[in-house]
């Protein structure tokens, strides 16, 4: 067993069930979105994206793609929650709510194609 690539599959399956588990909820209700939740799935994203830059095939390069796509929907989403909470006059409303939700549910669809990826390369793998 190759230790290195568990370890890259464990963040990738991490990065998507917090993500995931972030989503779940209501799309408008800040009670059911937890922010430690969010800040574990932006962590993990970003360490996914670290491990992924080693990878030179093609297969490797999509599966970056991917994670910078789910980074950037992440950080996005930060900062319309860190607006919303530090420097608009009302706090955090349904709307913005709606946003930090919604741009989370893409970046899960993004961490969905990479785990799908990631099965599709071990499927390849010839011994």
């Amino acid at each position: 067993m190759n230790k290195e690539k568990v370890i890259f599959a464990f963040f990738i399956v991490l990065a998507m069930t917090l993500n995931f588990g972030f989503f779940l909820g209501d799309i408008d209700n800040p009670a059911h979105h937890n922010i430690y939740e969010f800040f574990a799935a932006i962590a993990v994203s970003m360490v996914c994206t670290v491990l992924k830059f080693g990878d030179r095939t093609h297969l490797g390069a999509l599966m970056l793609a991917t994670s910078l796509v789910a980074d950037l929907q992440l950080v996005i989403a930060a900062a319309i929650w860190g607006y919303a909470e530090n420097v608009s006059m009302v706090g955090m409303t349904p709307e913005h709510m709606s946003s930090v939700v919604s741009l989370t549910g893409g970046a899960l669809m993004a961490n969905v194609i990479s785990v799908v990826l990631l099965m599709v390369e071990t499927i390849m793998v010839r011994r």
